[in-house]
């Protein structure tokens, strides 16, 4: 059973609310979730595709990422997603943005890297396949392409 924290819509934690994965968020509260945006430090950006299993499956996603467990900070999540979904260590990573919407709060980092770029490693059961693309290839896909067009917002604001 996967357990995260319950925030507010300023983002401060609500003490002695537990969330559950798989269960309906109650209204008011809202569970963190991070996304870490990979760029390698020749400018390409990395793209994972989903396992055709999960929703929005075959699909392509700018990012690696998922809900903070309880007691995890932002960050602490951001590190944790980044190394189980793609096999890239880093804790310098920089935080480029926030969202919310009626249950969560998306608090995006960019992780930039010079790692090995055929060293990506697949999560079983997450994804299939990984690709590097240019930043205007990026920019560039449609919507029935890549899960959420929301990254491209930051990565158009991101300077290579």
């Amino acid at each position: 059973m996967e357990l995260w924290d319950a925030y507010d819509r300023d983002g401060r934690k609500v003490q002695g609310v537990t969330l559950i994965r798989g269960e309906k968020i109650p209204n008011g509260f809202l569970h963190l979730v991070c996304d870490i945006i990979v760029r390698h430090a020749d400018g390409s950006y990395l793209l994972m595709q989903r396992d055709p299993r999960k929703h929005f499956g075959g699909l392509w996603e700018a990012t690696a990422g998922g809900s903070a467990l309880r007691n995890e900070t932002a960050l602490e999540c951001a590190i944790r997603e980044l190394r189980e979904e793609t096999g890239i260590q880093s804790d310098t990573l920089t935080e480029v943005g926030r969202a919310v919407t009626q249950d969560t709060i998306y608090v995006e980092f960019l992780c930039v890297t010079n790692c090995e770029k055929n060293a990506v490693t697949l999560q079983a059961g997450e994804t299939v396949a990984y690709r590097w693309v240019s930043r205007d290839e990026l920019v560039a896909m449609k919507k029935a392409e890549l899960v959420t067009e929301r990254m491209q917002r930051y990565i158009e604001e991101l300077h290579a």
